[in-house]
């Protein structure tokens, strides 16, 4: 009988789960569930190259072919010259951040769509599925990253290597700086108005042009346009990535306003991300 009346307890015991403050960026809470960003990222890159016949060189055909189309219109037809860098590997160099933050901020704005039926039946930091979602685009990356240190092989730039071990690492922890908080805005915000489905498609294209990704960024000479284009969180990626190419230099002032423009999107990003989360059940 005692059994009984202490199971009979437990069964109508009741489990609360009550929100973070408002400025809170719930931090614990994702780490006590941090397993389930291998879970989320395993399952996604699965997924994405499910059915294909070359699999995962698809995250390194991608960026050749972009490389080759942007060599021969951009270099060979319009003359645009990078800065004592061969073409081909200046915009390489750009194309593989640039893929993370795209293929990033897709993912992350169409996850918390797609991950519905889980988030409707079970609690979790809902934080973990965009998030998850940009990591599994680092595995993208990883591959393209070969083919890069192939590219310096064959084309043997000037390079200090001592830059490259500091500034490569720094310019993918920005990417994925710069890729977070916009990708948090566009999950919280897609999952309440769906136009947002056909704005990222847009945005992504549109960033690409507004990236020195093509270009260098000397070739802008008007200093109001170099700051807007600043303004871009990729900005600061992609020139740090490249430093070790020239030496360890770069427009310091630039980049930090690119910095400090990528860290406020990641920080009002996650705050409006948890701030909305409640409601994602009801919507999705």
């Amino acid at each position: 009988m005692r059994e009984i009346a202490q199971s009979s307890m437990k069964d109508n015991d009741e489990f609360v789960i009550n929100p973070p403050g408002k400025l809170s960026l719930g931090l614990s809470e994702i780490w006590q569930y941090r397993e389930l960003f291998y879970f989320f990222t395993w399952r996604d890159v699965k997924v994405k190259y499910k059915q294909t016949v070359l699999g995962i060189f698809w995250a390194v055909l991608q960026p050749l072919f972009m490389m080759l189309i942007f060599t021969l219109f951009f270099s060979r037809g319009m003359g645009i010259q990078s800065t004592g860098l061969p073409y081909p590997l200046f915009v390489f160099s750009g194309l593989i951040l640039w893929n993370l933050f795209s293929n990033g901020i897709t993912n992350a704005g169409n996850s918390m769509v797609t991950n519905s039926n889980i988030i409707k039946k079970i609690y979790f930091p809902r934080l973990i599925i965009p998030i998850s979602s940009i990591l599994s685009s680092l595995v993208d990356l990883c591959f393209a990253f070969i083919v890069f240190i192939g590219m310096l092989f064959w084309y043997s730039p000037s390079i200090d290597i001592s830059s490259a071990i500091l500034f490569w690492p720094l310019g993918i922890l920005f990417s994925c700086i710069a890729t977070f908080g916009p990708g948090c805005w566009l999950a919280a915000l897609n999952i309440k108005y769906r136009d947002f489905r056909y704005v990222i498609p847009f945005l992504v294209q549109a960033l690409l042009f507004l990236s020195p990704v093509i270009y260098p960024q000397m070739m802008v000479k008007q200093k109001w346009i170099e700051i807007l284009l600043a303004l871009n969180p990729m900005y600061a990626a992609i020139e740090i990535f490249r430093a070790p190419f020239n030496g360890g230099m770069m427009n310091t002032e630039m980049v930090t306003i690119s910095i400090v423009s990528g860290v406020i999107m990641l920080l009002t990003g996650i705050l409006y991300f948890k701030r909305t989360e409640m409601y994602f059940a009801d919507l999705s």
